[in-house]
């Protein structure tokens, strides 16, 4: 198996989406810590020779060099996910997956910058983030609201996919910035489902409704 390194940022949900999956996969991997706050490391000229975007995560396993949270985490599933749990090969499973990890990558990115506007200082507007942030996540209660009146656990199928694994993190670390998760308590059943998952490891940030 070749050698998988991670250029991760404790800090930054999209690494810890990668990281999350690293380990529900069993995979061993070397972490290259990126000060991106307040260093801003990231957007240095070796960085920017991994990722011309300057953006992390970045994973690198052996020849291959791959950035984008969604993109990496389809690779490791392929590559390494002989179950075929993390990405269904049923069409109708793998294109509603993908359907999640577009909608992660574009409305969800908000929630995202949101939270970095908030702890980190970076800029943004913050208001017109949090109220994005709120639409995308009511979209996500409203399809899991329907999916439990069909007593369906999950976003897509009959268990957990990379759809959960990418909307997760936005989501369960959207309190830092001040969204009540009692505003969404189909989500909140979800994540609490979720963070039982053998392999879950947590970050700062994620509740655990104890």
């Amino acid at each position: 198996m070749a050698a998988i390194t991670l250029y991760n940022y404790e800090l930054e949900d999209s690494c810890y989406r990668v990281r999350l999956l690293l380990k529900m996969l069993g995979l061993e991997y070397t972490t290259f810590a990126v000060d991106m706050v307040p260093g801003n490391e990231h957007k240095s000229p070796p960085m920017l020779a991994l990722n011309p975007l300057g953006e992390i995560p970045i994973l690198t396993d052996g020849e291959l060099t791959l950035y984008g949270a969604e993109a990496i985490m389809t690779y490791l599933a392929g590559a390494y996910d002989t179950s075929g749990t993390w990405l269904p090969k049923q069409p109708s499973h793998l294109g509603q997956v993908m359907q999640w990890l577009a909608f992660s990558a574009g409305p969800l990115k908000a929630a995202m910058t949101a939270r970095q506007v908030s702890l980190f200082g970076l800029p943004g507007d913050f208001e017109t983030l949090k109220a994005q942030s709120r639409k995308a996540f009511r979209i996500m209660d409203d399809h899991m609201t329907l999916r439990q009146i069909d007593a369906k656990d999950w976003f897509v199928g009959d268990g957990p996919t990379l759809a959960d694994l990418t909307l997760f993190p936005a989501f369960a670390l959207s309190r830092d910035y001040g969204i009540d998760h009692d505003e969404f308590p189909a989500l909140r059943i979800w994540i609490r489902r979720f963070r039982a998952l053998p392999g879950f490891i947590t970050m700062p940030g994620i509740p655990d409704y104890h």
